[in-house]
């Protein structure tokens, strides 16, 4: 039997609550995936945000081993990845980004063959003459005369500028994937299967969903431009120089869902081009999330400074040869699909397999269930400085996010340890929204839950990294327009 290509989907930003238990009437397209294929209902991510994320993805380790964090925003090379294990296993590797935290800039781009970053080659009918016409756009274009008397490179001012106008525009980054994804599945050579990776960054703030879809999700007296017109400034409102009210975050969600609705039609249309290549029943094919969201849910917006499940707890489905029909409800690590995914390959890859500290969940592997699920924030991002410059003075109730985070988590109950000296204890299956702290009530297990911590911080060595890394201008505007301030 030949080796089945393998498909790797993150879903940038999705959260379980809207795509695991609330999809079923519009997100056909993901429950069609999970109605025949198997569904992983408990998943787990390493961190809450996009960078350490995809690296514990990637690496099979967690952000303390594998050093990509916000002290140090690089994937250094102590590590084997995913990528390179199916390249050393005769794969063809490509990997198409929406993100760019996921490109060669900040480490991720060992491994593979082809790395198509979409913000690179973004199309547009609209000329300088249209863009000139317009306030922003005119002060724009001065910027960048006077960018380039300056002596700065081109080609990096009118990325970052460009960036800045067509950020409000209507997100279209899958689609653009998916176009070049036919293009490549048609001129690829059939010979060895191939690992592709794949970020769609839709549900990722800013929300910019078609209006066509977005009207579904509205309350019936908002119109389209009102809900494009609400404050998508997640520092802001953390910070409290934005207020948002019920109303307007009503107006998010309903565009997050939008977001998530327009990205299901996609996966479809990712889908029905492997069929046309010929390729789908031969594919495991993988849909996860990297994080979750704050859309208000305890007091904050996007997905820093937390642990909460609202970051944590995010979607898998895996389909294809080897995954039967079925719900599995047992604890799953993002940090476990590297050596699942090698033993849907038949992959040995020892070097990856001794550094990972995930474990194969793959059905013809005999492992048992996870006894609990780590997560790690290792610094406050953004910092407390870009923050201050950003909004001005801290209150003494922002200082508080200046703290690392670890959280652990069994079946029915989850502690978050700061290093501020908080503790937070939850009973998961009676308080999912996790709003009562009862670390006084139950301090004897929050002290065994601290124990295990302690033994897993013990288990393994922790990288040695820390510092900024350098990025070009253009890449430091579109992270500032995804909202990480640097």
């Amino acid at each position: 039997m030949s080796r089945p290509n393998i498909v790797l989907v993150v879903m940038d930003t999705a959260r379980a609550r809207e795509t695991v238990h609330e999809r079923y009437d519009f997100l056909p397209e993901l429950d069609r995936l999970a109605q025949t294929g198997t569904e992983y209902t408990e998943t787990v991510a390493s961190a809450p945000w996009t960078l350490p994320s995809h690296a514990s993805l990637f690496t099979g380790t967690y952000p303390s081993k594998h050093g990509a964090h916000a002290g140090h925003k690089h994937l250094d090379e102590g590590l084997p990845t995913l990528a390179e294990a199916f390249q050393d296993g005769g794969y063809e590797t490509i990997a198409v980004s929406n993100n760019t935290w996921i490109s060669e800039e900040f480490g991720f781009a060992r491994g593979f063959d082809t790395l198509y970053k979409t913000w690179q080659y973004v199309q547009t009918d609209i000329d300088l003459g249209e863009i000139a016409r317009t306030k922003q756009g005119a002060e724009m274009m001065r910027a960048l005369a006077t960018r380039l008397a300056e002596g700065n490179p081109a080609i990096n001012v009118a990325n970052a500028i460009y960036g800045q106008f067509f950020r409000k525009r209507t997100d279209d980054g899958a689609k653009r994937t998916n176009e070049w994804i036919r293009e490549w599945l048609a001129d690829r050579n059939d010979d060895e299967p191939f690992f592709c990776f794949v970020n769609y960054l839709e549900p990722h703030l800013e929300y910019r969903p078609p209006e066509s879809i977005v009207e579904r999700f509205l309350p019936a007296d908002v119109s389209y431009e009102e809900a494009m017109a609400v404050p998508q400034d997640a520092w802001g409102y953390i910070a409290g120089t934005v207020d948002l009210t019920d109303r307007q975050f009503d107006i998010l969600r309903a565009l997050y869902l939008a977001e998530l609705a327009y990205l299901d039609r996609r996966l479809g249309e990712l889908r029905r081009h492997l069929e046309a290549a010929g390729e789908f029943e031969d594919t495991v094919f993988v849909v996860t999330g990297d994080h979750g969201e704050n859309i208000g849910d305890h007091g904050l917006m996007d997905h820093q400074y937390s642990l909460h499940e609202t970051l944590l707890h995010v979607p898998l489905i895996i389909h294809g040869p080897g995954f039967e029909t079925g719900q599995v409800d047992d604890l799953v690590q993002l940090t476990d699909l590297a050596p699942t995914l090698l033993d849907a390959a038949d992959i040995d890859a020892p070097t990856l397999r001794d550094a990972s500290q995930g474990q194969s969940f793959h059905p013809e592997v005999e492992t048992p269930p996870r006894e609990y699920a780590i997560a790690e924030y290792m610094a406050p991002q953004p910092s407390m400085d870009a923050l201050r410059e950003r909004v001005g003075i801290l209150t003494d109730d922002l200082e508080r996010f200046d703290r690392s985070l670890r959280a652990i988590r069994t079946d029915d109950e989850k502690l978050i340890r700061g290093s501020d000296g908080t503790r937070k204890f939850y009973e998961l299956r009676h308080d999912p929204e996790e709003a009562t702290n009862l670390t006084t009530e139950r301090s004897e297990r929050v002290d065994t839950l601290e124990t295990t911590l302690d033994e897993w911080l013990d288990t393994f060595e922790h990288a040695d990294t820390s510092g900024e890394v350098s990025m070009t201008d253009a890449t430091e505007a579109r992270l500032e327009d995804l909202g990480y301030l640097q």
